[in-house]
């Protein structure tokens, strides 16, 4: 009775071990397109970053005095919460466990970069409406380079640096970081997941396009170029493995060259410009669109 017993007890055993055990082996999750992440990051990264300058120019000078915060400036502030928060949402739904070390020391940083900009950035905006030339440099402006004392220039030389260097560093360094990081978690060996649903497609062009104003305005086409020779390293490495990008990995991929292409044909374009030419010297020559804006465009109106 005994015998009985215990050989009932080891087949109930031997029963709910292949339950147990798939209940402690981690399952890969099958990776979906993310639309609602990425449809928000490209709403909110053309209305709150590409359009806040554009409100501030659009929208009466007495709704918001310039020793006041202006519309941008409260854009720019949603700005800096928003997108964080959907970059860790993305980060969240990665289909491997990612360093979480470097991802929060990367959007720490990140948003104390963009709290720089948007300083330096409010302040070099109400200079516009006073005449500031964008595609010149701070010394060759005329507003700035008669006032008196002469070491007043040095302080907006000081602003530009913080607005245009290392704000710039600081919110877009971390910014790339985290979308590589995101990247490398996007490869399967499924062909099912291999591939961009419509809905990307629609979105593929508007985030490129974002990528070109990211890329040229804020003066970053080295770090967007390795990056993206990052990703196409990646792309190989995986390949050799038999993985290859999954939709999300293909849309952010092929966001990112388009807007290779984009900045190709902006720099081709504007190749011969003397005065911009002036302005951008060096080896990588990728003028701003809002310098080409206040040289070309807004003198004509």
């Amino acid at each position: 009775m005994q015998t009985v017993r215990k050989r009932q007890g080891k087949d109930l055993h031997l029963k709910s071990t292949p339950g147990v055990s798939k209940e402690n082996v981690p399952q890969k999750k099958k990776q979906h397109f993310h639309f609602d992440l990425w449809l928000c990051l490209t709403v909110q990264n053309w209305i709150l970053d590409f359009g806040r300058p554009i409100v501030m120019i659009i929208l009466p000078l007495e709704w918001f005095p310039l020793n006041k915060p202006s519309a941008g400036d409260y854009f720019h502030m949603a700005y800096n919460v928003i997108t964080p928060f959907l970059m860790l949402k993305l980060i969240e739904r990665s289909p491997r466990v990612l360093s979480r070390t470097a991802v929060y020391l990367c959007i720490i940083t990140f948003v104390m970069g963009a709290s720089i900009h948007l300083v330096g950035d409010s302040i070099n905006h109400r200079l516009i409406l006073s005449g500031y030339q964008l595609h010149l440099s701070v010394r060759e402006n005329p507003i700035i380079k008669d006032l008196k004392p002469a070491s007043l220039i040095d302080s907006f030389e000081l602003l530009y640096y913080y607005d245009e260097h290392l704000g710039h560093l600081m919110w877009y360094i971390p910014f790339f970081i985290i979308l590589f990081i995101y990247f490398t978690g996007c490869f399967s060996s499924g062909e099912e997941q291999k591939k961009v649903p419509l809905a990307g497609w629609l979105l593929l062009g508007p985030s490129a396009l974002y990528y070109w104003y990211l890329v040229t305005e804020g003066q970053i086409t080295e770090l967007f170029l390795l990056t993206f020779v990052a990703m196409v390293a990646m792309v190989i490495f995986q390949h050799h493995k038999g993985l290859g990008p999954d939709s999300n990995g293909l849309f952010l991929f092929y966001s990112f060259g388009v807007t290779v292409l984009l900045v190709a044909l902006w720099v081709a374009y504007l190749w011969n410009d003397p005065v911009l030419r002036n302005k951008y010297p060096g080896l990588i020559y990728v003028p701003e669109p809002w310098s080409y804006y206040t040289l070309h465009i807004k003198k004509s109106h």
